[in-house]
């Protein structure tokens, strides 16, 4: 029986990968509304991100079921359904 994990405890786990794949967004505030490309980051460090967090949830889904969210909160929220069953 695994903890409940909430869309924003997948939102926090997004964006601490988000920050050590870029050290320099350390300090950035980052929010739900922000989407990895206007961070900066490319789509190697984006997809690298995604797999560390799904890594972290211990879900196995594949990438190509992820490409519909616009910013991190939409991609929290839809790794939270996966989750969820």
């Amino acid at each position: 029986e695994g903890q409940q994990v909430d869309s924003d405890s997948i939102l926090s786990i997004i964006i601490s990968q988000i920050r050590i794949v870029v050290p320099d967004l350390a300090d950035h505030p980052i929010g739900r509304a922000d989407a990895m490309a206007d961070l900066g980051l490319d789509s190697i460090e984006r997809s690298e991100i995604v797999l560390a967090t799904l890594e972290e949830l211990g879900l196995d889904i594949p990438m190509v079921q992820l490409h519909g969210p616009r910013n991190i909160g939409e991609l929290a929220d839809l790794l939270h359904a996966k989750r969820a069953g």
